[in-house]
């Protein structure tokens, strides 16, 4: 994900050990004693990452916990995000005095289902991958994008941003994204003044789909 965002935001991926590592027990307590392996495989990575994140940028590395939505709590003054697929986890980590929101996801490249397309893509969406080049899970793309613009939503808003909620744009040729969110939402929003528009990164190999944002402050 370091291709992806900016200096100002902190990035570790997973390594081999981190799958494994160790948790806090705050931490440890937001698994439960129920969770199967693949979750808590997926989480403490997040953790050991978010942890070496912040070391990144000269912060303690203290815990992350789960909030009751199972999203990360990330420790004052700090915004971040977490990641996982099947082989990959990464975190990033900003300062609140340099950027307002973080958001990356990383998606298997492989082409969705007609019905799973039509949940996630609005019309004017999958008529735009019909003009992109061939090759590439462009439904999988616009999923992570939006994916990625739910995580910088939910902390500022406090609420669900659905897939048809917001319109993403794809450029390939400079390997971005716009994604612009529905009016109705934005009003519903009411004080939290969330962002209208959110413009990200995105990147494609044989293997993953990935994308990211940044959200400026104020």
């Amino acid at each position: 994900m370091r291709d992806l965002l900016p200096p100002t935001v902190a990035v570790a991926v997973a390594e081999p050990a981190d799958w494994t590592g160790e948790l806090y027990a705050v931490e440890a307590a937001c698994l439960g004693e129920r969770a199967v392996d693949s979750r808590r495989r997926d989480f403490t990575a997040g953790r050991v990452c978010a942890r070496r994140a912040m070391a990144m940028l000269g912060l303690p590395a203290v815990a992350v916990p789960a909030g009751p939505d199972r999203s990360p709590v990330w420790p004052p003054g700090t915004v971040g995000t977490i990641t996982h697929t099947k082989g990959y986890c990464a975190a990033a980590v900003g300062r609140t005095s340099e950027i307002r929101a973080v958001g990356m996801d990383a998606e298997q490249h492989r082409v969705l289902g007609a019905e799973v397309s039509r949940l996630i893509c609005l019309p004017e969406e999958e008529e735009q991958h019909d003009r992109l080049p061939s090759g590439v899970a462009w439904s999988t793309v616009v999923f992570s994008a939006k994916e990625t613009v739910y995580k910088i939503w939910h902390p500022i808003v406090g609420d669900w941003l659905g897939f048809h909620d917001a319109l993403v744009e794809l450029d390939p040729a400079t390997a971005t994204f716009i994604a612009r969110i529905a009016p109705a939402r934005i009003d519903a929003a009411g004080s939290a003044d969330p962002p209208s528009v959110i413009t990200g990164r995105f990147a494609v190999d044989a293997n993953l789909v990935r994308t990211a944002a940044v959200l400026a402050p104020r």
